[in-house]
């Protein structure tokens, strides 16, 4: 049984004459019978009764009816769906992400690609730059949103943002209202971190940062989310580091204040399988270059 056994049976069922059947399929008589009989042989009943004046569907062929045009609807729904994922349409994109994206300009972009493509599933995935590498090299994820600058020769990237450390002090804290904030003054107190086995980089930063200003810092606590550090802060328990984004966060009870002196930037990156054929991919990636000029 073929589709086109399906389509000439469906215009024969409708028109119940060979004549006027053969001219809508732009075909002639003979052909047109030998399918119905191909059809007929492949299914093991008769679907028509013919007679020299009229043509009729038999039991078999009334009940064939509908099954037919279900498969037919069927075949051009597979299709539809296929060239939909084919011209990134369609399908779904796997994307990891490091909490501080969520106030980095993520958002924006996730709403702008889900408008145009919305038949497109987006899943999306919290995880720290290290797991991230770990997922994308066995494509456990499509893209990814790192701070990282140990980056496989495999994978491509793009500079998404690049954003300054700002103090994060309880807002109860003799600092909290200062206009800007000398690092040397946070000597002593207890500091919160992201831990160095989710984010390595992070870790060796906020220590190399205090070290420049002159002292070692008393690490208190280890986290493994960004969030959690600024609620911990917020809580009085301690003060931190963090990038300049998670300001927007506006977590009750925390203050972020911008340091007196300049720091390496806390760089973020989008990252993606340079080899990886996925238009939907590629469609993703022209979005966040387009966020990137914007």
């Amino acid at each position: 049984m073929e589709f086109r056994h399906l389509r000439y049976f469906l215009v024969l069922a409708e028109e119940l004459h060979f004549g006027r059947a053969a001219r809508r399929l732009s075909m002639s008589q003979p052909p047109l019978s030998l399918n119905i009989q191909q059809l007929e042989a492949s299914i093991g009943a008769r679907l028509f009764t013919r007679s020299s004046k009229s043509v009729a569907l038999t039991a078999a062929g009334l009940a064939f009816v509908p099954a037919a045009r279900a498969l037919l609807d069927q075949a051009a729904e597979a299709a539809r769906h296929a060239r939909d994922v084919g011209q990134g349409m369609a399908g779904s994109l796997s994307i990891g992400f490091a909490g501080t994206m969520l106030y980095s300009g993520l958002p924006d972009i996730l709403e702008r690609f889900q408008a145009r493509h919305p038949l497109l599933r987006l899943m999306l995935k919290e995880l720290s730059s290290s797991e991230q590498l770990i997922e994308l090299a066995h494509d456990r994820l499509d893209i990814g949103f790192v701070h990282t600058t140990r980056v496989p020769p495999e994978l491509s990237q793009i500079l998404v943002s690049s954003q300054a450390f700002v103090g994060c002090l309880p807002a109860g804290h003799a600092l909290a209202q200062q206009k800007s904030l000398s690092l040397g003054d946070l000597q002593g107190e207890p500091f919160a971190v992201v831990s160095r086995a989710v984010s390595p980089d992070y870790h060796e930063r906020i220590l190399s940062i205090c070290i420049e200003a002159g002292f070692y810092p008393e690490i208190r606590y280890e986290l493994r989310h960004w969030l959690s550090v600024v609620s911990l802060v917020s809580q009085g328990m301690g003060v931190a580091l963090v990038p300049a984004a998670l300001g927007r966060s506006a977590m009750a009870g925390a203050a972020f204040v911008p340091l007196d002196m300049a720091t390496t930037p806390y760089d973020t990156h989008c990252l993606w399988k340079t080899a990886r054929d996925n238009p939907a991919l590629a469609g993703f990636v022209d979005a966040v270059r387009a966020a990137n000029a914007r």
